[in-house]
């Protein structure tokens, strides 16, 4: 005799669906449009971390999608809860990080009156996500959730949202939950393509391999690998894909582009006869900067270019990446000569590697110089551990001048460029990773608007030190403030005392205050168990020459040396 099928509400099905789907954590603030849902939660296995703003719940689970393929989930309560998500969710999208954010509604009843908390979220989310839906019955929402999560993680990942009434997750139903076989791998690209990609890679004399974000996952870093060890092409990055050259082949890698035109790997792509990109967005680094010549295009990605004036491939071979790459590879044959103009553009890149490991511990009054941090943390970091950036001038040099070991070892937000990320993404990192240290990093400015965090990562009992370089402003519009109109106008703020700021949360507090202190004080924060953060004050007084033209030698103007080797 066939069993009838069970009976359970709204808020019960979803709870159910999620688990299966193999959520293990989900981060958000409840309220009473949505705390069936969190009560229904209880009853499974999944771990409830409330968080102390919804963004941030929503930038934690966007790094655990992007450092694990499978969309992260945040829930909030509606209206306002929801508003809040907004940031968090647009970043996801912007980066390429699968996310489900869910989201409270009033009764389908009253979503046409003046009631308080009614608000039209799928209308707000529809431009900043890949899909953006409300349940409007029960019977509906195993599908819809399903569909939610495979749109998130498929093709280029990204964001989807999804609004609850209050009254949908009440309703009774005996529709069974729903989950995909598995995430939709792409085949190898068309072979006519690639063929097509390798002839021109073979002819050309100058040709460049960009990579983008996507190129950053472990699978396709592996395959650029085995592709550039055969081709031996010279490589440049976005700052979203630091990580992905393995340190082996640093020899052809000229660094990392990104915002300011004027890096080395600036040079090498303005002098190519032919670039190959792979796993690349135009969000990441607008092609009108490294393209204004409109080289020849080689779009290498999981899905089609969006074309744009300096943007129009020439062939594109959409599908897996490492697959495409790997046909790629066994149909070239011997390896490129570096061209006069790579030869000296990586030869540049090297003497900027050194001059970092061997720079003086340069400070002012102000603070310390940025490479002098550079070369600080350098030291602590290995290749187990994973980097968090903010977003302020502090990313810039970081992104352009710290080596790291692995793909996504180092996380840049470059899309939105939004404040506030380096600590909830690193609360999501170490969930994932307790064993490991994870280390954030950012400007006085973005931490404050995300350190209400450090309570979080307290009671996760995360294992995190988190680095503030402290200025006292939001030097990053500062300086182009100053670049624009010689004077600059909202970007001063008062200081605060991040040692006891850290330590009101119980987390561990130190305080560089002499330039004696600072590898001693970076080191005893690396060995705690736990939340850490340290203080140091900067001197971004070399910040203007982040964004100057290159010197008429084609020099770095960062690394133009006058006395005793400091910089001016």
């Amino acid at each position: 005799m066939q069993s009838k099928p069970s009976t359970k509400n709204g808020a019960q099905l979803i709870a159910q669906q999620l688990e299966s789907l193999g959520i293990q954590y989900i981060f958000g603030i409840p309220g009473a449009k949505i705390d069936q849902l969190f009560d229904a939660i209880e009853d499974t296995r999944i771990q409830m971390i409330p968080v102390r703003h919804e963004a941030n719940g929503a930038f934690m689970a966007g790094v655990v999608g992007r450092l694990t393929g499978k969309a992260g989930v945040t829930m909030v309560t509606s209206g306002p809860g929801c508003g809040n998500l907004v940031s968090g969710v647009a970043t996801a999208n912007s980066e390429g990080d699968p996310l489900i954010a869910i989201g409270g509604a009033v009764k389908r009843a009253d979503q046409q009156k003046q009631t308080h908390q009614s608000m039209d979220t799928v209308s707000i989310f529809r431009s900043i996500t890949k899909f953006s839906a409300e349940v409007q019955h029960v019977d509906a929402a195993s599908e819809i959730v399903a569909n939610a999560f495979r749109i998130a993680e498929s093709g280029r990942p990204g964001a989807c949202f999804l609004s609850l009434p209050q009254d949908v997750l009440s309703e009774q139903t005996q529709t069974d939950i729903i989950v995909p076989s598995g995430r939709i791998q792409p085949g190898c690209a068309d072979l006519t393509a690639i063929e097509e990609a390798v002839h021109r890679i073979s002819a050309a004399q100058r040709c460049v391999v960009l990579l983008g974000l996507h190129a950053s996952r472990s699978e396709n870093a592996a395959a650029i690998t085995r592709f550039l060890q055969k081709t031996h092409l010279p490589v440049v990055g976005t700052y979203q894909a630091a990580g992905t050259v393995d340190i082996n082949y640093y020899h052809n890698f000229a660094g990392r582009v990104g915002l300011f035109n004027n890096q080395p790997g600036d040079v090498l792509l303005r002098d190519s006869d032919l670039i190959l990109t792979i796993g690349f967005s135009p969000i990441e680094y607008d092609p009108e900067l490294w393209n204004s010549q409109r080289c020849p295009v080689v779009h290498l990605d999981i899905e089609p270019a969006e074309y744009q004036l300096n943007y129009q491939p020439c062939v594109e071979i959409v599908g897996d990446i490492a697959q495409s790459l790997d046909q790629m590879r066994h149909r070239i044959s011997g390896y490129s000569r570096l061209s006069p103009m790579a030869m000296s553009v990586l030869e540049e890149v090297a003497q900027q590697r050194q001059i970092i490991r061997t720079y003086p511990n340069v400070s002012t009054q102000k603070g310390f110089h940025p490479l002098t941090l550079i070369k600080a943390m350098q030291s602590i970091i290995a290749p187990d551990t994973t980097l968090c950036l903010d977003m302020g001038s502090f990313h810039i040099w970081i992104a352009r001048y710290l080596s790291c070991f692995r793909a996504r070892q180092m996380l840049v937000s470059n899309g939105q460029q939004t404040m506030g990320v380096a600590l909830p993404w690193a609360i999501g990192a170490s969930l994932l990773k307790p064993g490991s240290k994870v280390v954030s990093v950012s400007g006085d400015g973005g931490f404050m608007q995300s350190s209400m965090e450090l309570e979080t990562a307290v009671r996760l009992k995360c294992n995190i030190l988190h680095i503030v370089w402290v200025d006292n402003a939001y030097n990053m519009v500062e300086m182009q403030e100053m670049k624009k109109y010689q004077r600059f106008s909202g970007v001063k703020f008062g200081p605060i005392d991040f040692k006891a700021y850290a330590e009101s949360f119980g987390a561990k507090g130190f305080a560089v205050t002499s330039q004696y202190e600072l590898a001693d004080t970076l080191k005893k924060a690396m060995d705690v168990e736990g939340p850490s953060v340290v203080a140091i004050p900067v001197d971004y007084s070399d910040n203007y020459k982040l964004m100057l033209p290159r010197t008429e030698k084609n020099q770095d103007p960062i690394f133009i040396h006058h006395h005793e080797g400091e910089l001016v």
